[in-house]
Order: C-alpha cells, then structure tokens, then sequence
C-alpha cells in the first residue's frame, strides 16, 4: 500500500487533510485531534519505516494535540525530507568519499 514514492505522497496528502479537517469543526475539532493524533502517529510508523517514521510520528502525535498546530503538513513534509532532502544528503556523501586504493 505504501510501496512507492507516488502512494506515500497522495496518502501524506490524504492523512494530512484530515488533520487539518478538524478546522471546520471548531470546538468538536480539538476533540476530534485527540483521536486522530495517536493514529496519524501510528500511520505515519507505517507509511515511513524506521528512525524518520519513528521521530516523524512523535512529532505528528504532539502537532495534532496541541491547538492551532492542525495546519503544518506534516506527513506531506515528512515526504519531501524522504525523497528530496536526504537523497540530496545521500548523493553529497556519496560524492565525497574518496576511492579506496
């Protein structure tokens, strides 16, 4: 289901989106979060496998509890720290090893 970078987007995009329906609801929206937090934390372990997923859902959990916070995209930024911000940190590494004689 979260196989490719494409499905782990569109569903970053989706989980996302109902966090931050909770705005349109404005006083059973903060009670809404309560519930959605531990499993926007639980689904954000799944869709990005160990440390980044482990720390990224700790902090989803905390961003869906405190208020105001429902607006950080933050599967969506998990996404681009995945495929755009660490490939570019992996690729500089691997550029600066020097050949082994």
């Amino acid at each position: 289901m979260f196989n490719s970078k494409a499905s782990k987007l569109f569903f970053s995009v989706v989980f996302d989106l109902v966090g931050m329906a909770s705005y349109a609801i404005p006083v059973v929206g903060e009670l809404i979060d309560i519930v959605w937090a531990p499993i926007a934390g639980y689904l954000m372990t799944r869709v990005y496998p160990g440390q980044t997923g482990k720390a990224a859902g700790i902090l989803t959990t905390i961003e869906e509890l405190v208020p105001g916070l429902d607006i950080i995209p933050t599967f969506t930024l998990t996404w681009i720290y995945t495929y755009i911000i660490k490939k570019e940190q992996t690729e500089t590494v691997e550029a600066l090893e020097l050949p082994q004689a």
